[in-house]
């Protein structure tokens, strides 16, 4: 099955992106994802999410390098709709004014994101 429509869209079944290193992050993550039946493809390397299609990214944005992936992702899409979510260490204040100006369609404290994240896995793009 592809992951993409014919208009070049990424279909709706499409698996969200997890771009994160840290393994209790992932495996929860991956557990919310398989509770809520929503299929997730995690990534480790920032240099290989160019290539990858879906409709919405879930980022660690305090991994080296993931912010200027992500926001390469985004403008691959074109005109297509990428959501890009990012979580960072609430302290963290530069990443968070840099992901916001950058584009980063919502930028959340890992708190917040973790009390977040089966209604951040299930939304629609």
């Amino acid at each position: 099955m592809s992951s993409l429509r014919p208009d070049g869209t990424p279909a709706p079944n499409s698996p969200v992106l997890v771009l994160v290193r840290d393994l209790i992050f992932a495996s929860r993550i991956t557990s919310t994802a398989r509770a809520v039946g929503v299929e997730v493809k995690l990534l480790r390397d920032a240099t290989k999410l160019a290539a990858e299609v879906g409709r919405r990214l879930i980022v660690d944005l305090n991994q080296s390098d993931a912010l200027e992936a992500a926001v390469e992702w985004k403008r691959l899409g074109g005109a297509n709709a990428r959501e890009v979510i990012g979580y960072v260490a609430h302290v963290d204040v530069a990443t968070i004014r840099r992901a916001r100006d950058a584009g980063i369609d919502r930028v959340l404290p890992r708190s917040r994101f973790v009390v977040e994240l089966e209604s951040l896995l299930r939304a629609e793009s």
